[in-house]
Protein backbone atom coordinates (compact mmCIF):
# COMPACT_ATOMS: atom_id res chain seq x y z
CA UNK A 1 0.00 0.00 0.00
CA UNK A 2 1.14 3.63 -0.63
CA UNK A 3 -0.22 7.07 0.09
CA UNK A 4 -2.49 7.12 -3.60
CA UNK A 5 -2.82 3.46 -4.28
CA UNK A 6 -4.39 0.79 -1.21
CA UNK A 7 -4.11 -2.11 -3.25
CA UNK A 8 -1.19 -4.79 -2.25
CA UNK A 9 1.56 -6.51 -4.03
CA UNK A 10 0.33 -8.93 -6.12
CA UNK A 11 -3.18 -7.21 -6.60
CA UNK A 12 -2.21 -5.65 -10.05
CA UNK A 13 -1.60 -7.64 -13.39
CA UNK A 14 2.24 -6.46 -14.85
CA UNK A 15 -0.12 -4.96 -17.79
CA UNK A 16 -2.37 -2.15 -17.19
CA UNK A 17 -4.92 0.02 -19.08
CA UNK A 18 -4.94 3.65 -17.81
CA UNK A 19 -7.85 5.89 -18.80
CA UNK A 20 -8.32 9.35 -16.96
CA UNK A 21 -11.45 9.15 -15.49
CA UNK A 22 -11.48 6.79 -12.85
CA UNK A 23 -15.28 5.80 -13.62
CA UNK A 24 -14.50 4.87 -17.45
CA UNK A 25 -11.74 2.54 -15.47
CA UNK A 26 -14.49 1.23 -14.00
CA UNK A 27 -16.71 1.03 -17.44
CA UNK A 28 -14.05 -0.95 -18.94
CA UNK A 29 -13.76 -3.63 -15.68
CA UNK A 30 -17.32 -4.34 -15.47
CA UNK A 31 -17.92 -4.30 -19.78
CA UNK A 32 -14.57 -5.69 -21.17
CA UNK A 33 -13.28 -8.25 -18.32
CA UNK A 34 -14.00 -11.13 -16.79
CA UNK A 35 -13.94 -11.76 -13.38
CA UNK A 36 -12.71 -7.70 -11.83
CA UNK A 37 -12.47 -7.01 -8.56
CA UNK A 38 -11.73 -3.34 -7.30
CA UNK A 39 -7.75 -2.94 -5.67
CA UNK A 40 -7.81 0.17 -4.87
CA UNK A 41 -10.31 3.29 -4.45
CA UNK A 42 -8.26 5.81 -2.55
CA UNK A 43 -9.88 9.46 -3.10
CA UNK A 44 -11.70 7.47 -5.97
CA UNK A 45 -8.93 6.98 -8.28
CA UNK A 46 -11.11 3.76 -8.92
CA UNK A 47 -8.89 0.43 -10.16
CA UNK A 48 -9.41 -3.06 -10.56
CA UNK A 49 -8.20 -6.79 -11.71
CA UNK A 50 -9.58 -9.28 -14.07
CA UNK A 51 -9.57 -10.96 -16.54
CA UNK A 52 -9.66 -10.31 -21.32
CA UNK A 53 -9.20 -13.62 -23.05
CA UNK A 54 -8.19 -15.43 -20.31
CA UNK A 55 -4.99 -13.01 -19.76
CA UNK A 56 -4.59 -11.22 -16.67
CA UNK A 57 -5.27 -7.49 -16.89
CA UNK A 58 -5.36 -4.54 -14.42
CA UNK A 59 -7.42 -0.91 -15.40
CA UNK A 60 -7.29 2.05 -13.02
CA UNK A 61 -7.55 5.74 -13.94
CA UNK A 62 -4.65 8.46 -13.96
CA UNK A 63 -6.50 11.34 -13.61
CA UNK A 64 -5.65 14.70 -15.50
CA UNK A 65 -2.26 16.07 -16.20
CA UNK A 66 1.66 14.58 -16.18
CA UNK A 67 2.15 15.33 -12.26
CA UNK A 68 -1.37 12.60 -11.60
CA UNK A 69 -0.09 10.37 -14.63
CA UNK A 70 3.51 9.95 -13.72
CA UNK A 71 2.46 10.03 -9.42
CA UNK A 72 0.37 7.24 -10.44
CA UNK A 73 2.39 5.60 -12.76
CA UNK A 74 5.03 5.61 -10.47
CA UNK A 75 3.71 3.98 -7.75
CA UNK A 76 2.46 0.95 -10.09
CA UNK A 77 5.85 0.29 -11.58
CA UNK A 78 7.91 0.62 -8.31
CA UNK A 79 5.47 -0.85 -5.81
CA UNK A 80 3.27 -2.92 -7.29
CA UNK A 81 5.58 -4.65 -10.19
CA UNK A 82 3.30 -2.89 -12.73
CA UNK A 83 5.52 -3.74 -16.28
CA UNK A 84 3.63 -2.20 -19.08
CA UNK A 85 1.06 1.00 -19.03
CA UNK A 86 -0.99 1.32 -22.33
CA UNK A 87 -2.65 4.94 -21.53
CA UNK A 88 -6.27 5.21 -23.43
CA UNK A 89 -7.60 8.86 -23.42
CA UNK A 90 -8.87 11.89 -25.94
CA UNK A 91 -6.70 14.24 -27.80
CA UNK A 92 -7.66 17.28 -29.99
CA UNK A 93 -6.84 17.21 -33.69
CA UNK A 94 -3.98 19.89 -34.87
CA UNK A 95 -3.96 18.57 -38.66
CA UNK A 96 -6.80 18.94 -40.87
CA UNK A 97 -5.79 14.87 -42.16
CA UNK A 98 -6.59 13.57 -39.10
CA UNK A 99 -10.37 13.56 -38.40
CA UNK A 100 -13.07 13.64 -35.84
CA UNK A 101 -13.26 9.86 -34.04
CA UNK A 102 -9.55 8.81 -35.76
CA UNK A 103 -7.71 6.52 -33.52
CA UNK A 104 -3.72 8.20 -32.88
CA UNK A 105 -0.61 5.68 -31.81
CA UNK A 106 1.28 8.18 -30.37
CA UNK A 107 4.99 7.19 -31.48
CA UNK A 108 6.39 10.04 -29.33
CA UNK A 109 5.45 13.00 -27.73
CA UNK A 110 6.58 16.32 -27.03
CA UNK A 111 5.71 19.07 -24.03
CA UNK A 112 5.90 22.31 -22.67
CA UNK A 113 6.02 20.65 -19.45
CA UNK A 114 9.34 20.77 -17.29
CA UNK A 115 8.59 16.80 -15.89
CA UNK A 116 10.56 15.48 -17.86
CA UNK A 117 13.62 17.95 -18.51
CA UNK A 118 14.56 17.27 -14.33
CA UNK A 119 14.99 13.66 -15.51
CA UNK A 120 17.66 14.21 -17.90
CA UNK A 121 19.67 17.55 -16.39
CA UNK A 122 17.48 20.31 -18.33
CA UNK A 123 18.30 18.65 -21.86
CA UNK A 124 15.51 17.87 -24.06
CA UNK A 125 15.39 14.38 -24.34
CA UNK A 126 12.86 12.55 -27.22
CA UNK A 127 10.02 10.66 -25.17
CA UNK A 128 8.39 7.80 -27.26
CA UNK A 129 6.35 4.44 -27.28
CA UNK A 130 7.99 1.02 -26.78
CA UNK A 131 8.09 0.28 -30.41
CA UNK A 132 6.67 -3.38 -29.91
CA UNK A 133 3.67 -2.53 -28.48
CA UNK A 134 3.04 0.64 -31.33
CA UNK A 135 4.06 -1.87 -33.74
CA UNK A 136 1.28 -4.63 -32.05
CA UNK A 137 -1.70 -2.13 -32.01
CA UNK A 138 -0.48 -0.88 -35.45
CA UNK A 139 -1.35 -4.48 -36.64
CA UNK A 140 -4.35 -5.02 -34.88
CA UNK A 141 -5.73 -1.64 -35.78
CA UNK A 142 -5.27 -2.07 -39.29
CA UNK A 143 -6.91 -6.02 -38.89
CA UNK A 144 -9.95 -4.27 -36.92
CA UNK A 145 -9.89 -1.40 -40.12
CA UNK A 146 -9.78 1.40 -37.69
CA UNK A 147 -8.85 4.69 -39.16
CA UNK A 148 -5.71 5.01 -37.30
CA UNK A 149 -2.99 7.80 -37.33
CA UNK A 150 0.70 6.72 -36.04
CA UNK A 151 2.88 10.24 -35.37
CA UNK A 152 3.65 12.37 -32.54
CA UNK A 153 2.20 14.49 -30.30
CA UNK A 154 1.91 17.20 -27.58
CA UNK A 155 0.99 17.06 -23.69
CA UNK A 156 0.33 20.39 -22.84
CA UNK A 157 0.09 21.44 -19.64
CA UNK A 158 -2.67 24.26 -19.43
CA UNK A 159 -5.85 22.87 -20.58
CA UNK A 160 -6.65 26.78 -21.12
CA UNK A 161 -3.93 27.55 -22.28
CA UNK A 162 -4.16 30.96 -23.84
CA UNK A 163 -0.85 31.05 -25.90
CA UNK A 164 -2.57 31.53 -29.20
CA UNK A 165 0.68 30.17 -31.20
CA UNK A 166 0.70 27.11 -30.26
CA UNK A 167 -1.46 25.27 -32.17
CA UNK A 168 -0.30 26.22 -35.71
CA UNK A 169 3.26 25.55 -34.28
CA UNK A 170 1.84 22.25 -33.60
CA UNK A 171 0.13 22.42 -37.00
CA UNK A 172 3.61 23.07 -38.88
CA UNK A 173 5.77 20.67 -37.27
CA UNK A 174 3.10 17.80 -38.05
CA UNK A 175 1.78 17.06 -34.73
CA UNK A 176 -0.95 15.06 -35.00
CA UNK A 177 -2.86 16.11 -31.54
CA UNK A 178 -2.88 17.34 -28.16
CA UNK A 179 -3.58 16.00 -25.11
CA UNK A 180 -2.16 16.46 -21.24
CA UNK A 181 -0.37 12.85 -20.02
CA UNK A 182 1.67 10.94 -22.81
CA UNK A 183 5.12 12.53 -22.77
CA UNK A 184 4.81 12.25 -18.87
CA UNK A 185 4.08 8.40 -19.04
CA UNK A 186 6.72 7.79 -22.00
CA UNK A 187 9.22 10.20 -20.27
CA UNK A 188 8.83 7.77 -17.02
CA UNK A 189 9.05 4.49 -18.86
CA UNK A 190 12.45 5.63 -20.58
CA UNK A 191 13.33 7.17 -16.76
CA UNK A 192 12.04 3.41 -14.98
CA UNK A 193 12.14 0.95 -17.86
CA UNK A 194 8.55 -0.33 -18.14
CA UNK A 195 6.82 -0.35 -21.62
CA UNK A 196 4.59 2.24 -22.62
CA UNK A 197 1.86 3.20 -25.24
CA UNK A 198 -0.88 5.86 -25.86
CA UNK A 199 -3.56 5.14 -27.78
CA UNK A 200 -6.08 8.60 -28.14
CA UNK A 201 -9.18 8.68 -29.89
CA UNK A 202 -9.91 12.19 -31.73
CA UNK A 203 -12.76 13.56 -29.42
CA UNK A 204 -12.66 17.74 -30.71
CA UNK A 205 -10.20 19.07 -33.30
CA UNK A 206 -8.28 22.62 -32.59
CA UNK A 207 -8.56 23.60 -36.12
CA UNK A 208 -12.11 23.13 -37.28
CA UNK A 209 -13.54 23.43 -33.89
CA UNK A 210 -15.74 20.10 -34.58
CA UNK A 211 -16.54 17.90 -31.49
CA UNK A 212 -18.14 14.32 -31.25
CA UNK A 213 -21.23 14.05 -29.68
CA UNK A 214 -21.49 11.73 -26.32
CA UNK A 215 -23.04 8.63 -28.24
CA UNK A 216 -20.45 8.69 -30.76
CA UNK A 217 -17.84 9.36 -28.54
CA UNK A 218 -18.53 6.46 -26.28
CA UNK A 219 -18.80 4.18 -29.44
CA UNK A 220 -15.36 4.85 -30.38
CA UNK A 221 -13.86 4.93 -27.10
CA UNK A 222 -14.90 1.14 -26.98
CA UNK A 223 -12.93 0.56 -30.17
CA UNK A 224 -9.86 2.25 -28.69
CA UNK A 225 -10.14 0.08 -25.77
CA UNK A 226 -10.80 -2.66 -27.41
CA UNK A 227 -7.42 -2.10 -29.13
CA UNK A 228 -6.05 -1.89 -26.26
CA UNK A 229 -6.77 -5.28 -24.43
CA UNK A 230 -5.98 -6.71 -27.77
CA UNK A 231 -2.32 -5.44 -28.07
CA UNK A 232 -2.16 -6.25 -24.05
CA UNK A 233 -2.94 -9.67 -24.64
CA UNK A 234 -0.76 -9.99 -28.20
Amino acid sequence: MTAHINGKLGDFAETIIMPGDPLRAKYIAENFLDDAVEVTNIRNMLGYTGFYKGQRISVMGHGMGIPSMVLYAHELVADFGVKRIIRVGSAGATQHDVKINDVILAQAAGTDSPTNAKRSSGYQMATSATFDLLHKAYMIAKQKQLNVKVGNVFSGDMYYDPDEDMIPALERFGVLGVDMEVAGLYGLAHHKGFESLAILTVSDHCLTGEETTAEARQLTFNNMIELALETACQ
